[in-house]
């Protein structure tokens, strides 16, 4: 009873980081973008942690772990609407934790996929037609899709390996997001008549590194918790493997971009950091500190190069949503099938698993979403996109001007 009680104190304090991170994600975006759009991106955030929750507690819950059974194929099971008292009730059912903190856990990785969608449509999506897309994605798809994996589906049972979720998070975000900024187009001003990009400065960059430092800190429960005890040796690799891979993202995020741009970009020294982050979520209880280094470098790099290929391609990200959570997710599930130390861990297996996962998030966002846009439509008005969401979607300003109300 008392290892249980030491476990269950463990995951309810990562339940906390990670209901934390979204406070990271939320001042990352609107640093990141414009003023006039602040009011709008801090409404979808808090919109996707609120709904996500009550949605994961109805039906996701039950959509992402359903017990297949030994006949089922592992592609779909649903336990049936609501939490389960019984289950709760008994202590014994889990190890490291109970009933209500596996729940609680759980569901706040569910809103984080939708959040990494916010960034990258940041600034032209209309709220309503955005807000019908979270509650389909969070309530159903991310559900189904996480129980390939973590609910005993068929892709862990072909011995796919995905530890804290760099796909099954990151690149379920991440796939929605590229399919989400294709649709939509980019804002207005983001390309010259040439196709040329032009950047768009984010008004409070301050913010958008406390962002940052705020998910790192919520990655130590975002993977820490993921060992699902709080059992020392395995904790304690996880936290070095998750620091290091971070801090090698960030220096050589911010080395390759000064090679490539010959300027000190923090917001690429800031995505870089992500990337490491990222890159090391699929296997940070399976590597060394030397493979996390080398793992979260390369995703620093990747990071730089992923987003003048965004660029290039005419795709408007403006957060930086797709490179570090797309590009490097891919990234780090399939280094599971380079560098783990369990040798049932093969690229082929992992390439497998990052395919299955496009499939399901190209079809079903592009399904959703292109339905949205045909019917309701997708983007503001030129008008309100020129004058900005917060004084049109919702008729207020994030920042008050004083010298306005002086009298």
């Amino acid at each position: 009873m008392e290892l249980l009680t030491i476990n269950n104190v463990w995951m309810m304090i990562c339940t906390a980081l990670v209901f934390f991170m979204h406070m990271g994600f939320s001042l990352l975006e609107i640093g990141l973008t414009r003023q006039k759009n602040t009011i709008n991106i801090l409404f979808k955030n808090i919109f996707i942690i609120t709904v996500g929750l009550l949605l994961y507690c109805l039906v996701g819950f039950n959509l992402m772990y359903p017990g297949f059974g030994e006949e089922s194929s592992g592609f779909f099971g649903f336990a049936g609407f609501g939490l389960d008292a019984v289950a709760a009730a008994d202590l014994a059912y889990n190890e490291g934790y109970t009933y209500w903190t596996d729940f609680l856990f759980q569901g706040m990785f569910a809103a984080t996929a939708a959040t990494i969608v916010s960034g990258a449509v940041a600034e032209r999506i209309k709220i309503v037609p955005f807000m019908i897309f979270v509650v389909i994605y969070v309530g159903l798809i991310y559900p189904i899709a996480g129980s390939w994996k973590w609910g005993g589906g068929f892709l862990d049972q072909l011995g796919f390996y995905d530890f804290a979720g760099s796909t099954l998070v990151h690149s379920v975000g991440g796939w929605a997001a590229l399919v989400a900024v294709w649709l939509l187009g980019a804002r207005i001003g983001k390309f010259d008549k040439d196709g040329k990009p032009k950047a768009i400065p984010g008004h409070n960059i301050p913010l958008a590194t406390a962002g940052v430092l705020i998910l790192w800190l919520g990655w130590f429960g975002f993977n820490g918790g993921s060992v699902l005890s709080a059992e020392p040796g395995a904790t304690s690799l996880v936290l070095v493997t998750t620091c290091l891979a971070a801090a090698a993202g960030g220096v050589v995020a911010f080395l390759v971009s000064f090679a490539k741009f010959k300027n000190l970009d923090l917001t690429m020294f800031l995505n870089g950091i992500l990337g490491g982050l990222v890159g090391i979520t699929a296997g940070a209880d399976v590597m060394s500190p030397t493979d996390a280094l080398i793992i979260g470098a390369i995703a620093g790099a990747i990071i730089v190069f992923a987003v003048s290929l965004i660029d290039r391609i005419k795709l408007d990200d403006p957060v930086g949503a797709i490179a570090v959570h797309l590009v490097c997710g891919i990234w780090g599930t399939l280094a599971v099938g380079i560098f783990s130390n369990n040798p049932d861990h093969t690229f082929i297996t992992q390439l497998i698993g990052v395919g299955a996962y496009a499939a399901i998030c190209i079809i079903s966002t592009f399904i959703i979403l292109f339905t949205l846009k045909k019917t309701v439509g997708i983007r503001v008005s030129e008008r309100e996109e020129l004058e900005g969401l917060d004084a049109h979607e919702h008729g207020m300003n994030a920042y008050s001007d004083f010298r306005m109300n002086e009298h």
